[in-house]
């Protein structure tokens, strides 16, 4: 998968910020033959239409198992090459080349930790239907973003103790309560339901 930001040469300034390609060939060699063909069109259709490809923003991810060894592939044209990397970034979802989600995830938690800061803040001043208005607005849309592709990783047990604590902040209750009666209080989906039901709205 190559990751592309573009840019053109007129004052105009015309951006193409984000264009993926994808190729899969199980054969090392027949793969760095087949993804350098693929990127020498994609320069000659740049150049056809003044366009400039900038090296240094983009880069490329093998998807692989964790246990085999990655071959490098110089991908590039004209000696000019690109990077290779073992995470991508694409629409706010971090993918790594394991496709394990642990990169992404650990990125997500610091931003979670401050809605669920911000909920034990202003709850000595609302009500519970506003506070929980609050905990859906900036705590739950933001952890249910692209749950549909990380939910079911391992490392999403982290994300789930994180929504065990919010929820018992709106609720008012102790570190030993039992949760699932919580969420079901407040009629939440537990975080592995929120992974099955992606659509199902607070």
């Amino acid at each position: 998968m190559i990751n592309q930001k573009l840019f053109s040469t007129t004052q105009s300034q015309l951006f193409l910020q984000m264009m993926q390609l994808i190729s899969s060939n199980p054969n090392y060699l027949d793969f760095k033959t087949t993804i350098n063909n693929v990127f020498s069109q994609l320069n000659k259709w740049f150049d056809d239409n003044l366009l400039l490809l900038n090296y240094e923003k983009t880069e490329y991810v093998q998807f692989t198992l964790e246990s085999t060894v990655l071959h490098e592939a110089p991908i590039g044209c004209n000696n000019n090459f690109i990077s290779n990397s073992t995470s991508t970034k694409f629409l706010g979802v971090i993918i790594e080349y394991t496709l394990s989600w642990k990169v992404h995830i650990d990125h997500h938690l610091p931003k979670l930790c401050v809605p669920c800061y911000s909920v034990r803040t202003v709850k000595p001043f609302m009500c519970q239907k506003n506070l929980n208005s609050v905990y859906c607005s900036y705590f739950h849309s933001l952890m249910t973003y692209g749950i549909i592709f990380w939910g079911n990783s391992t490392h999403s047990i982290y994300v789930f103790r994180l929504h065990e604590r919010v929820i018992r902040i709106v609720t008012d209750s102790g570190l030993r309560d039992f949760c699932r009666q919580l969420f079901k209080k407040l009629g939440i989906l537990l975080l592995m339901s929120q992974y099955f039901f992606p659509f199902y709205y607070l």
